[in-house]
C-alpha cells in the first residue's frame, strides 16, 4: 500500500506540510520536517519519503528547488537560508535522506538495501510516462518552467513521482491564481492516478478547481 489512509504520500505528502504557518512545528525547515516524521509514523510513510527524495536528487539543485516552490506555499525564499536553514535544493532533499535514515535506524526498520522490495516496480509508472509527459504539456495551469522541471523529473526520476508533483503544483498554484479544469481534464488526471494505483484523496485533492 502507499499510505494508509489513501491519502498523498512521500516527498508531495511532506510538502503539504510547508504552508505558511510552518515554522509553527519548528525554527527551521528540518526540525518541521522532523516535527512530521515523528515516532508514531509506519515505515512505509518513512519510505516513501526517502525513495522520493532521492529520485530527487538525480536533478539539478535548481530543479529541485524549482518543483518544491511550485508545490508549497513558502515561494522562492524558502532557499535563500534565513529561518528555513536551507540553501540549495540538493540540501534540502540530503537534509530529508539524513533524517529518514535517522528514523529507520531508531526504530530498527527496513534499510535502502530493502526500498526495492517494499516499492513494487509498476508503482512507478514507467509505462506512462508518455501519458504523464503529455499533460504536463498540456496543463496551463502552472508556469512554463514548472513544466520544464515536472518533464524533466518524468526522464530523469519516475512518472509517478512527476504525476504527483503536478498535482501538488496545481493544488498551489491553481487556488492561488484562480485557475480552472474542465471535467474532461480532471477525468483524464483521475484515470492516471488510478493507473498508478494511488488511493482515493490524491488526485481529488484538486478537484475543487473544475469547473
Amino acid at each position: 500500500m502507499r499510505s494508509a489512509d489513501d491519502a498523498d504520500f512521500g516527498v508531495t505528502w511532506l510538502m503539504g506540510m510547508f504552508h505558511e504557518d510552518w515554522s509553527h512545528h519548528g525554527p527551521a525547515a528540518a526540525d518541521a520536517a522532523g516535527y512530521h516524521l515523528w515516532d508514531g509514523l509506519d515505515p512505509e510513510s518513512v519510505l516513501a519519503v526517502l525513495r522520493d527524495a532521492r529520485l530527487l536528487l538525480r536533478l539539478p539543485s535548481e530543479t529541485i528547488e524549482a518543483l518544491w516552490v511550485a508545490g508549497t506555499a513558502n515561494g522562492p525564499s524558502f532557499f535563500s537560508g534565513g529561518r528555513t536553514g536551507v540553501t540549495s535544493g540538493t540540501g534540502w532533499m540530503e537534509t530529508l535522506t539524513g533524517l529518514c535514515d535517522t528514523w529507520l535506524t531508531r526504530h530498527a526498520q527496513a534499510t535502502a538495501s530493502g526500498l526495492s522490495d517494499t516499492v513494487p516496480a509498476e508503482w512507478d509508472g514507467v509505462e506512462l510516462a508518455d501519458a504523464v509527459l503529455a499533460e504536463i504539456a498540456e496543463d496551463r495551469v502552472v508556469p512554463e518552467e514548472v513544466g520544464a522541471a515536472l518533464a524533466a523529473c518524468v526522464r530523469v526520476c519516475t512518472p509517478d513521482l512527476a504525476f504527483r508533483l503536478l498535482l501538488r503544483a496545481m493544488i498551489e498554484i491553481g487556488t492561488r491564481s484562480g485557475a480552472t479544469l474542465s471535467p474532461e481534464h480532471y477525468e483524464r488526471l483521475a484515470a492516471l492516478g488510478s493507473a498508478l494505483h494511488y488511493g482515493e484523496f490524491v488526485v481529488s485533492e484538486v478537484r475543487h478547481l473544475v469547473k
